[in-house]
């Protein structure tokens, strides 16, 4: 039986988000596996201490779930983390591990690759199996591109952005629970967790929001970004940006919108002044419905948007949002 194992994040007592975009990557993996060989199973696991919790809830989203309690792995340590899952990999020889692409999996991924002697791929789009080979689509030259590349050999690790894939729905049938004994020796004393830092505190999370305004170079000055921010404020969503924007540095980089940025995943995505370029359209396509302004009737991001208005955003956005205020008071 060919196994996907998909490693979940946590964090502060709380399954993080991403962990759901890899089961829904790894079902993918599975049903594919299943259609062409007969085979395969979504198995994911947890680590730490006190995560039955957890275990239950993923329980809903795979075919098995594998528990491993460590107090060295109550909060996230990397070397910890390597040790317990490359003895579950040794163990279990999936045919593929999952893990985000998040600062978590950054900071594991590679260590644990090359522990392993595994092929890994990072920061991928998309995950694909066809005659028992693993390909990865990850972006390359800052996002301008992509490159498809063949995972080798019999161990291999990708990890995976954010929203890459829709989110799965639960299970009628749970998955079982099974406990592991931790493969620890002790206490890993040269590098402890000490605390959380939140280095953007107040900032907002913009793959969080059901509707995501985002402002392009089209804006032309920083001074004119609270027109677009109030027509976010008008729909209830958040500002965000594409990549240009915040090489000027007129928005932070929490805001960016693309494969070097966030990947969004909204009911409503509203592009303003957006020209539509390949790394930033990848990473909506997540997203329930687009809409798109701009002067330019020949611009990209026309070709993805399911509605779109061509014309001055100066003229067309304070008009959307004077119109949505008063469909809002019932004027």
């Amino acid at each position: 039986m060919k196994e996907i194992l998909v490693l979940a994040e946590h964090r502060k007592g709380e399954l993080r988000d991403i962990t759901l975009d890899l089961l829904a990557r790894g079902q993918q993996l599975a049903d594919k596996l299943r259609a062409q060989q007969a085979e395969g199973e979504l198995t994911a696991v947890v680590l730490g201490q006190d995560v039955g919790t957890f275990a239950d809830t993923l329980s809903s989203y795979a075919d098995r779930v594998l528990v491993v309690e460590e107090e060295a792995m109550r909060a996230f340590n990397s070397d910890a983390y390597q040790e317990a899952l490359a003895h579950l990999i040794k163990q279990r020889r999936p045919a593929i591990t999952l893990i985000g692409h998040t600062a978590f999996g950054i900071d594991l991924a590679p260590a644990l690759a090359t522990s392993l002697d595994a092929a890994l791929a990072t920061d991928c789009i998309e995950v694909d199996v066809e005659g028992g080979a693993f390909t990865a689509v990850r972006p390359a030259y800052g996002g301008k591109a992509r490159m498809s590349v063949l995972l080798r050999g019999d161990v291999r690790i990708a990890t995976i952005q954010s929203g890459s894939a829709p989110s799965p729905s639960p299970r009628a049938t749970r998955g079982e629970i099974v406990s592991i004994d931790s493969p620890l020796a002790g206490e890993i004393a040269y590098k402890k967790f000490l605390e959380y830092a939140d280095t953007s505190a107040g900032e907002i999370d913009i793959t969080q929001s059901d509707i995501v305004v985002a402002v392009g170079r089209g804006i032309g000055d920083p001074k004119n970004i609270p027109i677009v921010e109030d027509l976010a404020s008008a729909l209830g969503g958040v500002l965000a940006c594409s990549r240009p924007v915040v090489d000027k540095k007129w928005l932070p980089k929490a805001r960016q919108v693309g494969i070097s940025g966030k990947t969004v995943q909204p009911k409503l995505y509203l592009a303003v002044g957006i020209s539509g370029a390949f790394q930033h359209v990848s990473a909506i396509k997540g997203a329930n419905m687009v809409v798109a302004i701009n002067k330019d009737p020949k611009a990209p991001i026309f070709r993805v948007a399911d509605y779109g208005i061509v014309g001055d955003l100066f003229t067309v956005v304070p008009a959307l949002r004077e119109k949505i205020l008063k469909a809002k008071s019932g004027k």
